[in-house]
């Protein structure tokens, strides 16, 4: 039987939000349901139609629901969302970026002191997160990752986009990562309010794999840390932690260290905030069709 949870506190938000491509604020009907992104879908060798039409300001109802499908930690496990309705919506595509004045939603995909290594399945109907696999076996990292671990819904890192800033490296096909550090342990699925605080340029095997560090608006010190300075400051050792962790945890695997660009260091906030601009407008590329999906599910 499917498990069922309901997201209040950590998603409730105003019914005015904003579209980060219009640079313009949206009225949202209150009970409106999730809208999403229509028109000719790429599925494999296939070209659907969808009834919904495209819209960069996709529907945000807080009442989320989160709905867990088949057992944790096998091969059929399906976290799905769902609207106040029961519809199902994309994690990826459905909720939206940003909130206005520098707020951002923020869906956890990996709970902090797990190691389970989930995601937002790209490539599957409504995407919903499951845990990733390699040759029909579940996949795990080597050893807990601390902190809690997701996806910037909105982004897309476009694997035809060469960055000149980081040794030309193209993008991974992916929504963009967010390691969010505030105390709390979150749950699969949590839509939380962040702000972003740095990024690093990770090199995945010749990708480049972003990784925006941030913390949620709710987190005890998070009225204290507002850019990479006030990372070092109230969180020392922090960024050092993170980019030792993600350099490291395919070295237990056979596989060689990553790497990271821009200097090796973590950027400040104002180039996070130019990442995810930048990220968002090739998502709506993407959900325009104005570049192939190639296996990527836009609904």
């Amino acid at each position: 039987m499917a498990a069922t949870r309901v997201l209040t506190a950590a998603t409730a938000v105003t019914q005015t939000t904003s579209c980060f491509l219009a640079k313009r604020a949206f009225i949202l009907p209150a009970k409106k349901s999730c809208g999403g992104f229509g028109g000719l879908c790429f599925r494999r060798a296939l070209v659907l139609k969808s009834k919904r039409p495209y819209s960069c300001s996709a529907i945000y109802n807080p009442q989320v629901k989160v709905q867990e499908e088949g057992q944790p930690e096998s091969l059929d496990y399906r976290v799905f969302f769902l609207d106040g309705s029961g519809k199902k919506l994309s994690p990826w595509h459905d909720i939206p970026l940003t909130l206005g004045d520098g707020v951002f939603n923020f869906i956890v995909e990996i709970p902090k002191e797990s190691k389970a290594k989930m995601e937002v399945a790209t490539d599957e109907d409504f995407t919903p997160i499951k845990q990733d696999t390699k040759k029909g076996k579940l996949r795990y990292y080597p050893y807990n990752i601390n902190w809690n671990y997701g996806l910037l819904p909105q982004t897309w890192e476009d694997p035809s986009h060469a960055n000149s800033e980081v040794e030309g490296c193209f993008g991974d096909n992916d929504p963009v990562d967010v390691v969010e550090i505030g105390e709390t342990q979150r749950k699969i699925g949590d839509v939380l309010k962040i702000k972003p605080l740095a990024a690093l340029a990770m090199i995945d095997e010749g990708e480049l794999d972003w990784k925006i560090v941030a913390i949620s608006l709710d987190d005890p010190k998070a009225h204290l840390v507002n850019d990479v300075e006030d990372v070092e400051k109230h969180f020392p050792g922090t960024l050092t932690a993170i980019k030792d962790w993600f350099r490291d945890y395919k070295i237990p695997d056979g596989k060689p260290a990553n790497r990271f660009g821009l200097g090796d260091k973590p950027v400040n906030k104002e180039y996070a905030l130019k990442i995810i601009h930048e990220t968002n407008e090739s998502w709506a590329k993407l959900v325009k069709r104005s570049v192939d999906a190639g296996d990527l599910s836009l609904y």
